[in-house]
Protein backbone atom coordinates (compact mmCIF):
# COMPACT_ATOMS: atom_id res chain seq x y z
CA UNK A 1 0.00 0.00 0.00
CA UNK A 2 2.81 2.42 0.86
CA UNK A 3 4.57 1.64 -2.43
CA UNK A 4 1.39 2.41 -4.37
CA UNK A 5 0.93 5.72 -2.55
CA UNK A 6 4.58 6.63 -3.09
CA UNK A 7 4.24 5.98 -6.82
CA UNK A 8 1.02 8.01 -6.89
CA UNK A 9 2.68 10.97 -5.14
CA UNK A 10 5.70 10.69 -7.46
CA UNK A 11 3.50 10.68 -10.58
CA UNK A 12 1.55 13.67 -9.32
CA UNK A 13 4.77 15.58 -8.52
CA UNK A 14 6.25 14.78 -11.97
CA UNK A 15 3.05 15.91 -13.70
CA UNK A 16 3.00 19.21 -11.77
CA UNK A 17 6.70 19.75 -12.50
CA UNK A 18 6.23 19.08 -16.22
CA UNK A 19 3.29 21.49 -16.34
CA UNK A 20 5.41 24.16 -14.60
CA UNK A 21 8.33 23.68 -17.00
CA UNK A 22 6.11 23.86 -20.10
CA UNK A 23 4.37 26.96 -18.77
CA UNK A 24 7.73 28.62 -18.01
CA UNK A 25 9.05 27.68 -21.48
CA UNK A 26 6.17 29.40 -23.28
CA UNK A 27 6.42 32.38 -20.95
CA UNK A 28 10.12 32.76 -21.78
CA UNK A 29 9.25 32.66 -25.49
CA UNK A 30 6.76 35.50 -25.02
CA UNK A 31 9.31 37.50 -23.01
CA UNK A 32 11.90 36.97 -25.73
CA UNK A 33 9.54 38.29 -28.41
CA UNK A 34 8.74 41.32 -26.27
CA UNK A 35 12.46 41.97 -25.65
CA UNK A 36 13.20 41.80 -29.39
CA UNK A 37 10.44 44.28 -30.14
CA UNK A 38 11.72 46.72 -27.52
CA UNK A 39 15.26 46.44 -28.90
CA UNK A 40 14.08 46.99 -32.46
CA UNK A 41 15.04 43.55 -33.75
CA UNK A 42 13.15 42.29 -36.82
CA UNK A 43 10.26 40.06 -35.94
CA UNK A 44 8.77 37.50 -38.29
CA UNK A 45 5.21 38.07 -39.25
CA UNK A 46 2.97 35.79 -37.30
CA UNK A 47 -0.27 34.35 -38.50
CA UNK A 48 -3.38 35.95 -37.13
CA UNK A 49 -5.05 33.45 -34.83
CA UNK A 50 -8.51 32.43 -35.94
CA UNK A 51 -9.58 31.57 -32.42
CA UNK A 52 -12.04 34.05 -30.96
CA UNK A 53 -10.62 35.89 -27.96
CA UNK A 54 -12.78 36.85 -24.99
CA UNK A 55 -12.65 40.31 -23.47
CA UNK A 56 -13.06 38.85 -19.97
CA UNK A 57 -10.93 35.89 -18.89
CA UNK A 58 -12.85 32.78 -17.97
CA UNK A 59 -12.18 29.71 -15.91
CA UNK A 60 -9.91 27.16 -17.61
CA UNK A 61 -12.23 24.20 -18.14
CA UNK A 62 -9.49 21.94 -19.57
CA UNK A 63 -7.26 21.79 -16.48
CA UNK A 64 -8.76 19.48 -13.88
CA UNK A 65 -11.88 18.60 -15.86
CA UNK A 66 -12.76 15.66 -13.61
CA UNK A 67 -12.55 17.76 -10.45
CA UNK A 68 -14.51 20.62 -12.03
CA UNK A 69 -17.27 18.27 -13.18
CA UNK A 70 -17.53 16.83 -9.68
CA UNK A 71 -17.69 20.32 -8.18
CA UNK A 72 -20.38 21.32 -10.66
CA UNK A 73 -22.50 18.33 -9.69
CA UNK A 74 -22.09 19.23 -6.01
CA UNK A 75 -22.78 22.93 -6.81
CA UNK A 76 -19.50 23.97 -5.20
CA UNK A 77 -17.59 25.45 -8.14
CA UNK A 78 -19.33 28.84 -8.05
CA UNK A 79 -18.94 29.05 -4.28
CA UNK A 80 -15.24 28.29 -4.40
CA UNK A 81 -14.73 30.73 -7.26
CA UNK A 82 -16.54 33.45 -5.30
CA UNK A 83 -14.45 32.74 -2.20
CA UNK A 84 -11.21 32.93 -4.22
CA UNK A 85 -12.32 36.19 -5.80
CA UNK A 86 -13.24 37.67 -2.43
CA UNK A 87 -9.83 36.62 -1.07
CA UNK A 88 -8.12 38.62 -3.83
CA UNK A 89 -6.13 35.60 -5.08
CA UNK A 90 -5.42 34.90 -8.73
CA UNK A 91 -6.12 31.21 -8.35
CA UNK A 92 -8.40 28.94 -10.28
CA UNK A 93 -10.79 26.42 -8.78
CA UNK A 94 -8.79 23.58 -10.35
CA UNK A 95 -5.60 24.83 -8.70
CA UNK A 96 -7.32 24.92 -5.31
CA UNK A 97 -8.61 21.36 -5.76
CA UNK A 98 -5.16 20.13 -6.83
CA UNK A 99 -3.62 21.77 -3.77
CA UNK A 100 -6.12 19.97 -1.50
CA UNK A 101 -5.39 16.65 -3.23
CA UNK A 102 -1.63 17.20 -2.92
CA UNK A 103 -1.93 17.93 0.82
CA UNK A 104 -3.96 14.75 1.31
CA UNK A 105 -1.46 12.53 -0.52
CA UNK A 106 1.63 14.00 1.14
CA UNK A 107 0.22 13.85 4.69
CA UNK A 108 -1.18 10.35 4.13
CA UNK A 109 2.20 9.09 2.94
CA UNK A 110 4.02 10.72 5.88
CA UNK A 111 1.51 9.36 8.41
CA UNK A 112 1.65 5.87 6.85
CA UNK A 113 5.45 5.89 7.13
CA UNK A 114 5.83 7.28 10.66
CA UNK A 115 2.83 5.83 12.52
CA UNK A 116 3.21 2.57 14.47
CA UNK A 117 1.95 -0.59 12.71
CA UNK A 118 -1.16 -0.81 14.92
CA UNK A 119 -2.17 2.75 13.96
CA UNK A 120 -1.43 2.61 10.23
CA UNK A 121 -5.13 2.20 9.42
CA UNK A 122 -5.74 5.64 10.97
CA UNK A 123 -3.36 7.43 8.59
CA UNK A 124 -6.28 8.85 6.64
CA UNK A 125 -7.44 10.93 9.65
CA UNK A 126 -4.58 13.48 9.64
CA UNK A 127 -4.67 13.40 5.84
CA UNK A 128 -8.35 14.41 5.88
CA UNK A 129 -7.59 17.22 8.33
CA UNK A 130 -4.75 18.65 6.20
CA UNK A 131 -6.79 18.25 3.00
CA UNK A 132 -8.69 21.43 3.81
CA UNK A 133 -5.53 23.43 4.58
CA UNK A 134 -5.59 25.33 1.22
CA UNK A 135 -9.28 26.14 1.71
CA UNK A 136 -8.54 27.39 5.23
CA UNK A 137 -5.77 29.57 3.79
CA UNK A 138 -8.17 31.06 1.23
CA UNK A 139 -10.81 31.60 3.90
CA UNK A 140 -8.33 33.41 6.17
CA UNK A 141 -7.18 35.62 3.29
CA UNK A 142 -10.81 36.36 2.51
CA UNK A 143 -11.63 37.31 6.11
CA UNK A 144 -8.52 39.49 6.40
CA UNK A 145 -9.26 41.26 3.14
CA UNK A 146 -12.90 41.92 4.00
CA UNK A 147 -11.93 43.20 7.47
CA UNK A 148 -9.40 45.61 5.93
CA UNK A 149 -12.02 46.79 3.44
CA UNK A 150 -14.46 47.38 6.30
CA UNK A 151 -11.93 49.55 8.13
CA UNK A 152 -11.39 51.77 5.09
CA UNK A 153 -15.03 51.95 4.02
CA UNK A 154 -16.32 54.80 6.28
CA UNK A 155 -13.49 57.10 5.21
CA UNK A 156 -14.17 56.33 1.56
CA UNK A 157 -17.84 57.27 1.99
CA UNK A 158 -16.85 60.63 3.46
CA UNK A 159 -14.39 61.10 0.60
CA UNK A 160 -17.16 60.52 -1.96
CA UNK A 161 -19.42 62.97 -0.09
CA UNK A 162 -16.71 65.66 -0.08
CA UNK A 163 -16.00 65.08 -3.77
CA UNK A 164 -19.67 65.47 -4.67
CA UNK A 165 -19.90 68.68 -2.64
CA UNK A 166 -16.89 69.97 -4.56
CA UNK A 167 -18.80 69.50 -7.83
CA UNK A 168 -17.65 66.06 -9.02
CA UNK A 169 -20.10 63.45 -10.24
CA UNK A 170 -20.66 60.19 -8.40
CA UNK A 171 -18.89 58.05 -11.00
CA UNK A 172 -15.92 60.44 -11.04
CA UNK A 173 -15.72 60.16 -7.25
CA UNK A 174 -15.51 56.38 -7.58
CA UNK A 175 -12.60 56.80 -10.00
CA UNK A 176 -10.79 59.09 -7.56
CA UNK A 177 -11.03 56.55 -4.73
CA UNK A 178 -8.50 54.14 -6.21
CA UNK A 179 -5.92 56.94 -6.39
CA UNK A 180 -6.43 58.08 -2.80
CA UNK A 181 -6.89 54.78 -0.94
CA UNK A 182 -5.02 51.52 -0.63
CA UNK A 183 -5.99 47.96 -1.42
CA UNK A 184 -8.38 46.22 -1.18
CA UNK A 185 -10.83 49.14 -1.24
CA UNK A 186 -9.06 50.89 -4.12
CA UNK A 187 -9.15 47.78 -6.32
CA UNK A 188 -12.83 47.06 -5.72
CA UNK A 189 -13.95 50.60 -6.50
CA UNK A 190 -11.62 50.77 -9.50
CA UNK A 191 -13.25 47.63 -10.85
CA UNK A 192 -16.72 49.08 -10.24
CA UNK A 193 -15.80 52.29 -12.08
CA UNK A 194 -14.27 50.42 -15.02
CA UNK A 195 -17.33 48.20 -15.37
CA UNK A 196 -19.56 51.27 -15.41
CA UNK A 197 -17.19 53.10 -17.77
CA UNK A 198 -17.30 50.19 -20.24
CA UNK A 199 -21.08 50.40 -20.52
CA UNK A 200 -22.49 48.46 -17.59
CA UNK A 201 -25.38 50.24 -15.82
CA UNK A 202 -24.37 51.81 -12.52
CA UNK A 203 -26.98 49.80 -10.60
CA UNK A 204 -25.60 46.50 -11.90
CA UNK A 205 -21.98 47.53 -11.22
CA UNK A 206 -22.88 48.41 -7.62
CA UNK A 207 -24.77 45.13 -7.20
CA UNK A 208 -21.66 43.25 -8.31
CA UNK A 209 -19.64 45.25 -5.78
CA UNK A 210 -22.05 44.12 -3.05
CA UNK A 211 -21.67 40.52 -4.24
CA UNK A 212 -17.86 40.67 -4.18
CA UNK A 213 -17.78 42.33 -0.74
CA UNK A 214 -20.41 40.57 1.45
CA UNK A 215 -20.74 43.30 4.07
CA UNK A 216 -23.95 44.77 5.42
CA UNK A 217 -22.46 48.26 5.21
CA UNK A 218 -21.79 47.84 1.49
CA UNK A 219 -25.38 46.69 0.99
CA UNK A 220 -26.56 49.86 2.74
CA UNK A 221 -24.33 51.92 0.47
CA UNK A 222 -25.62 50.24 -2.69
CA UNK A 223 -29.25 50.58 -1.57
CA UNK A 224 -28.76 54.28 -0.71
CA UNK A 225 -27.21 55.09 -4.09
CA UNK A 226 -29.85 53.17 -6.05
CA UNK A 227 -32.67 54.78 -4.06
CA UNK A 228 -31.21 58.26 -4.59
CA UNK A 229 -30.93 57.62 -8.34
CA UNK A 230 -34.64 56.77 -8.49
CA UNK A 231 -36.17 59.26 -6.07
CA UNK A 232 -33.54 62.03 -5.79
CA UNK A 233 -32.14 63.62 -2.65
CA UNK A 234 -28.88 64.75 -1.13
CA UNK A 235 -26.59 61.77 -1.64
CA UNK A 236 -23.61 63.48 0.06
CA UNK A 237 -25.57 63.91 3.29
CA UNK A 238 -26.78 60.31 3.13
CA UNK A 239 -23.21 59.02 2.76
CA UNK A 240 -22.02 61.17 5.69
CA UNK A 241 -24.73 59.73 7.94
CA UNK A 242 -23.96 56.21 6.75
CA UNK A 243 -20.25 56.69 7.59
CA UNK A 244 -21.23 57.97 11.06
CA UNK A 245 -23.44 54.91 11.67
CA UNK A 246 -20.67 52.54 10.58
CA UNK A 247 -18.18 54.17 12.96
CA UNK A 248 -20.67 53.93 15.82
CA UNK A 249 -21.10 50.24 15.05
CA UNK A 250 -17.32 49.83 15.25
CA UNK A 251 -17.33 51.43 18.70
CA UNK A 252 -20.17 49.20 19.91
CA UNK A 253 -18.43 46.12 18.51
CA UNK A 254 -15.25 47.03 20.38
CA UNK A 255 -17.16 47.36 23.66
CA UNK A 256 -18.83 43.99 23.14
CA UNK A 257 -15.46 42.35 22.43
CA UNK A 258 -14.05 43.82 25.63
CA UNK A 259 -17.01 42.55 27.67
CA UNK A 260 -17.02 39.07 26.10
CA UNK A 261 -13.22 38.63 26.33
CA UNK A 262 -13.60 36.68 29.60
CA UNK A 263 -15.94 34.20 27.94
CA UNK A 264 -13.59 33.66 24.99
CA UNK A 265 -10.62 33.12 27.30
CA UNK A 266 -12.69 30.64 29.33
CA UNK A 267 -13.51 28.68 26.18
CA UNK A 268 -9.86 28.53 25.16
CA UNK A 269 -8.75 27.48 28.66
CA UNK A 270 -11.40 24.77 29.01
CA UNK A 271 -10.49 23.40 25.59
CA UNK A 272 -6.74 23.43 26.27
CA UNK A 273 -6.84 21.74 29.69
CA UNK A 274 -7.81 18.23 28.40
CA UNK A 275 -5.11 18.41 25.71
CA UNK A 276 -2.46 19.40 28.25
CA UNK A 277 -3.56 16.68 30.68
CA UNK A 278 -3.44 14.06 27.90
CA UNK A 279 0.10 15.11 26.89
CA UNK A 280 1.37 15.08 30.50
CA UNK A 281 -0.24 11.70 31.19
CA UNK A 282 1.27 10.20 28.06
CA UNK A 283 4.67 11.57 29.10
CA UNK A 284 4.53 10.29 32.70
CA UNK A 285 2.47 7.10 32.34
CA UNK A 286 2.29 5.88 28.71
CA UNK A 287 0.78 2.50 29.70
CA UNK A 288 -2.29 4.25 31.09
CA UNK A 289 -2.88 6.19 27.86
CA UNK A 290 -2.39 3.18 25.58
CA UNK A 291 -5.76 1.91 26.77
CA UNK A 292 -7.38 4.58 24.56
CA UNK A 293 -5.31 3.40 21.58
CA UNK A 294 -5.17 -0.38 21.81
CA UNK A 295 -8.57 -1.17 23.34
CA UNK A 296 -11.78 -0.91 21.31
CA UNK A 297 -13.72 0.62 24.19
CA UNK A 298 -10.86 3.08 24.71
CA UNK A 299 -11.11 4.15 21.06
CA UNK A 300 -14.83 4.80 21.47
CA UNK A 301 -14.24 6.80 24.65
CA UNK A 302 -11.49 8.87 23.01
CA UNK A 303 -13.63 9.69 19.96
CA UNK A 304 -16.57 10.62 22.20
CA UNK A 305 -14.37 12.85 24.35
CA UNK A 306 -12.96 14.68 21.31
CA UNK A 307 -16.43 15.19 19.82
CA UNK A 308 -17.89 16.48 23.10
CA UNK A 309 -14.90 18.77 23.62
CA UNK A 310 -15.36 20.27 20.14
CA UNK A 311 -19.09 20.72 20.75
CA UNK A 312 -18.41 22.47 24.05
CA UNK A 313 -15.95 24.87 22.43
CA UNK A 314 -18.41 25.55 19.61
CA UNK A 315 -21.24 26.35 22.03
CA UNK A 316 -19.04 28.68 24.08
CA UNK A 317 -18.00 30.55 20.93
CA UNK A 318 -21.62 30.88 19.82
CA UNK A 319 -22.58 32.29 23.23
CA UNK A 320 -19.90 34.99 23.20
CA UNK A 321 -20.30 35.78 19.48
CA UNK A 322 -22.70 38.76 19.47
CA UNK A 323 -23.48 40.17 16.04
CA UNK A 324 -23.75 43.95 15.76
Amino acid sequence: MFTFLSILVLVWAVAMGAWWLVNRYFRNIDLGKLRNRLQGAPVKAAKVPTKKLDLISKEDLQTGRVALRLLQKLELQDRLQTMIEQAGLKWSVARLVHACLGCFLVVFAVAWFFLPPQLVHLAFLPALVFTFLPIVHVARKRSSRIAKFEEQFPESLEFVARSMRAGHGFSVSLEMIHREFQEPLAGEFRRTFEEHNLGMPLELALEKLGHRVPLLDVQFFVSAVMLQKRTGGNLAEILDKLAYIIRERFKLRGRIKAISAHGRMTGIALSSIPIGVAVLTFWTNPEYVRFFINDEMGNIMMVAAVVLQMLGYFFIQKIVDIEV
